[in-house]
């Protein structure tokens, strides 16, 4: 259970960190947002994956969290980037 949190929290922050960047901001809504709001996704973000790290550390110890952090890290930000190219992909003409 508390993996699946942790993956969670990991999604979430990737996502906020995603949204943060001009980039993906033009790419899916179409427009950028206000300085203040990309920080404050930004902040989120970060805050995100502590709070994860911080979770299955608890859990597991330094020795193995760090091993399963990096792994839901890995596969969290490899959907977050898959969603985002297959969004442009089918926005495009």
């Amino acid at each position: 259970m508390m993996h699946l949190l942790t993956f969670l929290f990991c999604l979430f922050a990737f996502a906020c960190l995603a949204a943060s960047m001009d980039r993906h901001q033009q790419a899916v809504w179409h427009r950028e947002w206000s300085p203040r709001t990309s920080r404050g996704l930004r902040v989120a973000g970060w805050c995100g994956l502590v709070l994860a790290l911080r979770l299955i550390v608890d859990q597991d110890g330094w020795g193995l969290g760090l091993v399963r952090y990096s792994g839901l890290t890995s596969l969290a930000a490899g959907l977050v980037f898959g969603s985002l190219i297959m969004w442009q992909r089918r926005a495009a003409p």
